[in-house]
């Protein structure tokens, strides 16, 4: 093999391995890029998903202020069950001591 077979052997070798490279290149931004329909729908994709985040933090804040209500209602609810039963035992303290003094009466 002389010096201008070389030469061609080699360029002929790096053109195919420039072609095939080329060829690659195009496969895959062939099947890698995103088309117009492709962005549309990822931006509707984008928009339902801040919705629902946006819901979500909604039904948490929501949910934050019920829970903090409910459990004003059922301190006042305890609140409201000791002074009843304070004042039952206040009365029925008050009933005994004025059976005791209508015995006394009775008796004496």
């Amino acid at each position: 093999m002389n010096r201008t077979e070389f030469i061609i052997a080699t360029a002929i070798i790096l053109f195919v391995a420039f072609a095939l490279g080329w060829f690659a290149s195009w496969l895959i931004n062939r099947f890698t890029r995103v088309t117009k329909a492709e962005i549309g729908e990822l931006d509707k994709m984008a928009q339902s998903l801040h919705d629902a985040e946006e819901t979500r933090d909604q039904a948490i804040t929501y949910l934050q202020q019920r829970e903090a209500e409910m459990t004003n209602q059922h301190a006042q609810t305890e609140a409201e069950l000791r002074a009843a039963m304070d004042g039952l035992r206040e009365a029925r303290r008050e009933a005994e001591e004025l059976r005791s003094y209508i015995e006394r009466q009775n008796a004496g």
